[in-house]
């Protein structure tokens, strides 16, 4: 059976995590090694829970409501979402059309992977980091020609309108001119939704602690 290797849920997001109220599902594992990476503390201190689509249905049904009213719905983290392509069209038999569901992913995967993950999900938020090589694998250990092959597929599988491309200025890392040449390479490929914001380092901690917070609610604690 497949299974979900859940870190924790965080509910009722409105207007971050894709179109209405969301619950964004942490999910564990990752190809890449970022510098400000939220999850290493998390896994730090617990091991994932392996949830069935089932399962995790159970778990978010109760937002329903909020998630149809507004458009709303699942929008699935990480780590690397896309690991964990094969459990989205299952979900999606449960839940139905009536919730949306998001990815939020590096595109550090697999061809196979992407193509999977496509058939299922309604919007692909995607963090690309930089698109300068060098600042890309000095941040995240990994190649950026990776990433901009499977964007540049799910651009012409999917269509634009699906796919909202992250675009950060990364302290230490990249500078805004570097950004402002990744946003102009990726209107050339076709990209017409950017999501252009500054990392801070304060917002990554306080982000940690919304998630380990919510993460004791969910267990009860």
């Amino acid at each position: 059976m497949i299974r979900y290797p859940l870190i924790g849920i965080s509910r009722h997001r409105l207007g971050i995590d894709g179109k209405g109220v969301t619950s964004l599902v942490c999910g564990a594992g990752c190809p890449l090694r970022c510098r400000y990476c939220i999850n290493k503390k998390l896994l730090a201190e617990r091991k994932p829970e392996m949830i069935s689509p089932q399962e995790l249905y159970v778990r978010v049904k109760r937002d329903d409501l909020y998630y149809r009213a507004t458009g709303g719905g699942i929008t699935f983290g990480g780590g690397e979402s896309l690991l964990q392509a094969s459990f989205y069209g299952p979900f999606r038999e449960i839940c139905g059309d009536a919730w949306q569901i998001n990815v939020e992913t590096s595109l550090a995967v697999l061809r196979e992977q992407v193509e999977i993950a496509a058939e299922s999900v309604d919007e692909f938020i995607v963090d690309c980091k930089d698109l300068d090589p060098d600042v890309y694998h000095r941040y995240t250990g990994g190649e950026e020609s990776l990433m901009e092959d499977n964007l540049r597929f799910l651009l012409k599988r999917v269509g634009p309108d699906r796919i909202v491309v992250r675009v950060p200025l990364i302290p230490d890392h990249n500078t805004a001119e570097s950004r402002e040449k990744s946003i102009e390479k990726l209107s050339t490929m076709g990209v017409t939704r950017l999501d252009v914001f500054s990392y801070h380092i304060r917002d990554h901690d306080e982000l940690y602690e919304k998630k380990h917070h919510d993460k004791q609610e969910e267990n009860g604690e």
